[in-house]
């Protein structure tokens, strides 16, 4: 009778161990959560360090134009019946455009964050093959010639090095900043039309300097646009509505061509008043973001959502080792190895903010399998045992930094490796006799 009762407590005393570790595995959720509020601080400073040197220095710069603008009169009965004379724009795209562009890319800190910063020298040119004022059904006696301008937006002019002057035939403008309306501004200067010049051929060029942070990108408003940007920079990440046609990238630099005509944009060669806004503009636009590759907030931030499965199986690893060797262990030990799991995100973070992520990958891991092996060699006095589970831990964290590194088969290697453990866990749960 007595070895029934025993028996029976036996088997009740390993239900209710398991039943707290499983507890443990969630309440230890919470410090997990933590840690990922702290990646997301983190990152939040981060950018906040980046805005505060850019707001010194220029923004992430954009470039569009330039383009034509034709003001003109055209009156209209209101309900009372009487004529009322409103002033319209009539805007029109150039047929060509070619930009090059390079760029000189300049790294600065701000306390542990680096910001990229660069320089550019642009070079803008183009032609307007005549201006089709005609298409716009607009009468000739209401076109204001006199009052006709050419339009170019800089999306942070504090970045501009020089004038901006723009060569206009025979001419040489010196474009001033306008604001027009909440959603419309540029820098402007008057340019010299009549209406007997409209069916000529109109060429421009311009020469840029101009200061930027962390991205150029350019709006693709010639007819046929063509953009060449070369940098010394050998970590260019191409951003916006088009990919470039050619690049090549080394360890000194990175070079790269784009070609875009117009039937890829969504907005027309000419249009009047807010046919199409500057947004609407902008959301064509392409160019390169000049990232840092150090950055490894988003893979840890990836690498923290994979804390659960950790757990589980290092849990379920050293559960398997202590009941197969009839080894006892108290549930407090358990919580203390799945701590020192938690803490190795925090080393992660911590670290990759001065080497990069995986650097401190390695030395974060190295160091948690480090202190569980040798804290489960104190637990089960036995080296073998603790090497088993070292190894074990080892596998678990190459298995999830392949994970991280993988973009198109990270699916497939995830559960092909959950697949797995689990095989591990059924064959090895064969030998409890509970």
């Amino acid at each position: 009778m007595e070895t029934t009762i025993e028996s029976l407590w036996n088997r009740s005393k390993l239900l209710v161990k398991c039943a707290v570790i499983a507890v443990q595995v969630l309440l230890l959720l919470i410090p997990t959560f933590a840690v990922q509020n702290l990646v997301a601080e983190r990152e939040t400073r981060q950018r906040e360090a980046i805005a505060e040197v850019s707001s010194k220095w220029a923004g992430p710069q954009q470039v569009t134009g330039p383009m034509l603008a034709i003001p003109y009169l055209q009156t209209t009965a209101d309900s009372t019946t009487k004529a009322v004379t409103i002033k319209h724009t009539a805007y029109f795209l150039p047929d060509e455009l070619n930009i090059t562009a390079n760029v000189v890319p300049e790294q600065r800190s701000r306390g542990i964050y680096k910001v990229m910063l660069y320089t550019s020298q642009l070079h803008v040119s183009g032609s307007f093959a005549g201006i089709p004022i005609n298409k716009l059904n607009v009468p000739a006696d209401k076109i204001l010639w006199n009052e006709a301008y050419v339009k170019m937006n800089i999306a942070d002019v504090k970045g501009l090095n020089e004038e901006l002057k723009v060569s206009w035939n025979d001419s040489l403008l010196t474009l001033t900043p306008q604001h027009f309306s909440e959603t419309s501004e540029g820098m402007v200067a008057p340019v010299p039309l009549d209406a007997y010049g409209v069916s000529k051929k109109f060429s421009f060029a311009a020469d840029l300097a101009i200061n930027g942070s962390e991205n150029l990108q350019f709006t693709p408003v010639g007819k046929t646009t063509n953009v060449t940007v070369n940098a010394s920079w050998p970590h260019p990440s191409f951003i916006g509505n088009t990919l470039p046609q050619t690049s090549s990238i080394s360890n000194t630099g990175f070079s790269a061509n784009w070609k875009s005509l117009a039937h890829k944009r969504a907005f027309a060669q000419y249009w009047t008043d807010n046919g199409f806004t500057d947004s609407q503009l902008s959301n064509a636009a392409f160019g390169v973001d000049l990232f840092i590759p150090v950055n490894g907030y988003q893979k840890t931030m990836r690498s923290v959502k994979y804390a659960v499965l950790c757990i589980v199986l290092t849990f379920a690893a050293f559960f398997l080792i202590e009941t197969t060797h009839k080894r006892s262990v108290h549930p407090l030990q358990y919580g203390l190895i799945g701590l020192a799991l938690v803490l190795f995100y925090m080393l992660l973070l911590s670290i990759s903010e001065y080497t990069g992520f995986n650097v401190a990958y390695l030395i974060a891991s190295t160091a948690t399998i480090a202190l569980i092996g040798w804290f489960v060699k104190g637990l089960l006095n036995s080296a073998k045992l603790s090497g088993m589970l070292s190894v074990l831990l080892l596998l678990i964290y190459v298995y999830v930094f392949t994970i991280l590194q993988l973009q198109d088969f990270a699916l497939l290697l995830g559960s092909v490796g959950l697949f797995l453990s689990l095989a591990a866990i059924m064959y090895f749960s064969k030998r409890w006799s509970w």
